[in-house]
């Protein structure tokens, strides 16, 4: 594993940890998951790929409390990793698991028919 894919453990473990126990945000749903994570060769910039469960609503508002808190996450990894750049973070909404599970449910009933 070369050195930015163990930062980027790193960093994603730090803010999973960071989002499910220190984040107060209202807005914040309760099941987020970060999916995936880039970050640039320079460690300048990092883009955060984010599931949310439910709905439409709750997820744009998790991801605006998410991009409003990205200053306070940023500092915190700062604190807790030791690098000369913390990257600046910017979060996406990643659907692939959702599309999964409606691909599963897809496939049952067409299972169930065929019966």
């Amino acid at each position: 594993m070369g050195r930015i894919a163990r930062i980027s453990e790193e960093i994603k473990r730090e803010m999973s940890n960071i989002i499910q126990n220190e984040l107060k945000d209202p807005r914040l749903s309760t099941i987020i998951s970060i999916t995936h994570l880039n970050v640039t060769k320079d460690l300048r910039y990092a883009k955060v790929f984010v599931s949310i469960m439910g709905t439409e609503e709750e997820k744009n508002s998790s991801l605006e409390g998410l991009r409003s808190a990205a200053g306070f996450i940023r500092r915190e990894i700062g604190h807790r990793i030791q690098l000369r750049y913390t990257p600046e973070i910017q979060f996406e909404l990643d659907n692939s698991i959702e599309r999964g599970a409606y691909i599963t449910k897809l496939i049952d009933e067409t299972s169930k028919k065929d019966e």
